[in-house]
């Protein structure tokens, strides 16, 4: 793998661990992180520059899932936070 390519690889990886240690819930942050690192070295000693690239692209379709699953959950975690919290025993009569 050329240099220049394994640092766009090591940025990618960086990326992805940066990004899933954003999730509030630390099931879903434990299993990202731990799904980036077994991918990631499982290919560690890929040769083939089109199935390097192939990997590339599906981590970088990865990140982007990771990103808007984050934005979903902070939508989510603010609209929770907002709403007004009625007690369910007042609805029942």
């Amino acid at each position: 793998m050329a240099a220049s390519s394994r640092a766009r690889v090591l940025d990618l990886y960086r990326a992805m661990l940066r990004e899933s240690k954003q999730f509030s819930a630390y099931n879903y942050r434990t299993y990202a992180i731990r799904k980036i690192r077994d991918a990631f070295r499982e290919n560690k000693n890929m040769k083939d520059p089109v199935e390097i690239q192939a990997l590339v692209n599906k981590a970088k379709r990865d990140l982007e899932m990771i990103r808007r699953q984050l934005i979903i959950e902070s939508t989510w975690w603010s609209r929770k936070r907002t709403e007004p919290r009625v007690c369910h025993c007042l609805l029942a009569s």
